[in-house]
């Protein structure tokens, strides 16, 4: 939850000083509820505390918000405000940043099959640096930097062959996938070799290397370090070129239910700094600037969804068991991850207290798949019932990033909440919006 949540005296959820009754009432159901503020701070106690403890060890850090997790001109505004660096992983994603004011320098463009559409419209807005993702790549930002004349700052992706625990198609660092230059295989040592044969059109900053997502402890991030920065030093050695910079991606994880314990950015920068340190110490070069890319550690927990029960309906499970389908207003439509990662959430009853024996209930949504499950397993009260309405916590990330219009349902508004006061920053879809494409 957002640091701001809370229960009024008459039992309905607050946040930022604004209830959740009172965001139905304004903004209908679904919603998407942001606390500002939370999100503000997250991304500022990243910023600072990576600063602080890299300074320490003599290299500096800089963190760049993973604007896949969510992103519009709003946030890529707080994200701005906030001196943090914006990464963007499509044209789609840069347009809101160019949109919102952030300046090229401060833009990292990623992507593992960018067009030379994409590549020409970053480089155009001075992108800070592109992160190359094949050897084709190499080529093709090659020829559209010289083609506008100018000199591409990149970085190589490097796939380490380390798999975090995590689910399989959210781990991003294992050999048998689509992201990034094998280090086994050689290709990300022959990726910087194209790179540096480029001088006139290529200036090679740094490696690059995302191990997955949801991750809770620093030990996947021991073992990509130290075959990240092998390579480092092989570069260095053979290539006779010390690089300056290194990205560890990011993939810290949160608590979508109570069972989750993620480390803090504080514990996190620590743990990371003390592998870099020692690795480099062992290698004998000079620790490279740092950079991270946080997404749904800063975006996730600040953000909560609001749904209205619709109906109730008890079955029976067999034994004496049974559960409690309770079906809202949304659904896969707004979020996908617990059909698509089989992810965990968790629910409670916003819009008032109740005293009623809690019974194990299901949250589902409204459409035509039997799949579309939002919470799994919840303890919610035997009295719920139509027109109560249930916030869904952790929906920050990856859910309005991965919302559809499935069963031709309109998207929901995102609202954000600040010092008593609710606004929206991403409106909701209509039907007219729907009908607007079809020709």
């Amino acid at each position: 939850w957002a640091r701001s949540v809370e229960r009024g005296p008459d039992g309905s959820l607050t946040v930022g000083g604004v209830s959740a009754r009172e965001l139905a009432r304004e903004f209908g159901t679904p919603a998407y509820v942001i606390d500002e503020d939370d999100f503000r701070s997250r991304a500022r106690e990243f910023k600072q505390t990576y600063a602080a403890v890299f300074g320490s060890v003599g290299s500096g850090a800089d963190v760049y918000y993973a604007g896949k997790a969510f992103l519009c001109t709003e946030v890529a505004r707080w994200v701005k405000d906030e001196d943090l660096f914006l990464d963007v992983a499509s044209g789609g994603e840069l347009a809101v940043a160019v949109r919102a004011g952030v300046p090229g320098p401060r833009i990292g463009m990623h992507g593992n099959n960018k067009s030379v559409a994409e590549i020409r419209d970053a480089l155009r807005h001075g992108v800070g640096r592109i992160i190359v993702d094949s050897l084709q790549e190499v080529e093709r930002v090659s020829d559209v930097a010289a083609e506008l004349g100018v000199v591409a700052p990149v970085l190589v992706r490097v796939t380490v062959g380390v798999e975090a625990h995590t689910h399989e198609f959210i781990a991003t660092a294992h050999e048998d996938q689509k992201f990034g230059l094998s280090l086994a295989g050689g290709h990300a040592l022959e990726a910087v070799s194209r790179v540096l044969a480029r001088p006139q059109t290529l200036r090679l900053l740094g490696l690059h290397s995302h191990i997955g997502s949801q991750i809770f402890d620093t030990s996947g991030f021991e073992v990509s370090t130290r075959r990240i920065l092998g390579l480092h030093l092989q570069v260095a050695r053979e290539l006779g070129h010390e690089l300056p910079e290194l990205d560890l991606g990011g993939g810290f994880g949160i608590a979508y239910t109570t069972e989750h314990d993620p480390l803090s950015p504080r514990l996190l920068a620590e743990g990371m700094a003390e592998i870099v340190e020692r690795e480099c110490r062992a290698d004998g070069v000079a620790i490279p600037r740092i950079s991270i890319e946080p997404g749904r550690a800063i975006a996730g927990p600040s953000t909560f969804t609001l749904y209205e029960v619709g109906t109730t309906k008890p079955v029976d499970l067999g034994g004496g068991a049974s559960r409690l389908y309770v079906s809202v207003d949304g659904g896969m439509s707004d979020n996908v991850r617990t059909a698509l990662y089989d992810a965990d959430f968790s629910c409670t009853l916003a819009s008032r207290s109740s005293g009623s024996q809690p019974v194990l209930a299901r949250v589902v949504g409204k459409h035509c798949e039997s799949g579309d499950i939002v919470v799994k397993d919840e303890f919610l009260p035997r009295d719920l019932g139509p027109g109560d309405l249930l916030a869904v916590p952790g929906t920050g990330a990856y859910c309005r990033s991965l919302s559809s219009q499935y069963n031709h349902t309109p998207r929901p508004p995102v609202v954000a909440v600040r010092d008593g006061r609710a606004r929206v920053i991403v409106r909701r879809e209509t039907i007219e919006d729907i009908l607007a494409l079809d020709v």
